[in-house]
Parts: C-alpha cells; structure tokens; sequence
C-alpha cells in the first residue's frame, strides 16, 4: 500500500472517530433533558392537598360531598393515593376538572 493511500485511510478513520463521538455526545444530551423532564412534570392531573371527586358511576347512591376525597401523594406511576381510602385511584376514576 502506497504511503499516500495510508495517509488518506488514516485521516478517514480519524473523521469517522470524531462524527461518531459528537453523535453520542448529542444523543446523551438529550436524554439527559428528557430525563429531566420526567423527573419534574409541569402538567399533572393532580397534585397533593387537592380535591378530587369519584364519578358517580363508582359510588351509586352517595351525593358529591360523600364522593369527594384529598389527594394525599402522587405516585410516579401517574396514580394517586387518597387520604381516608386504601389503594392507588387512577385519573379515569374521577370526574373531570373544569
């Protein structure tokens, strides 16, 4: 192999070095900001202290105030854990916020 095709193969594998680095470089960082935005969601369905009310198709019978319950924490799953009820409540469960 001639002196100048080692040279031209050399400097080629160096260039394909450098774009794949920049590629992972840029690729981390955006999982990086979407991790970020994982860890802290600005929009939730709910958020602790609030009210939320049972639709009336779960609890026949009990009028609005009976269905009505304080979100105590919101779980990573995107379900809700209420205070004076066991179990973990979905926001289908709910009537809607308006």
């Amino acid at each position: 192999m001639k002196s100048r095709t080692k040279w031209f193969l050399s400097g080629l594998a160096i260039a394909v070095g450098a774009v794949g680095t920049a590629g992972a470089y840029l690729k981390k960082k955006n999982m990086t900001a979407a991790s970020r935005r994982e860890k802290h969601p600005g929009n939730v369905w709910a958020r602790p202290g609030m009210l939320v009310t049972f639709r009336a198709e779960l609890m026949p019978g009990r009028d609005r105030e009976e269905r009505t319950f304080r979100v105590k924490e919101l779980l990573p799953s995107g379900r809700v854990s209420l205070h004076a009820v066991d179990g973990e409540h979905t926001e289908t469960e709910f009537e809607a916020i308006n």
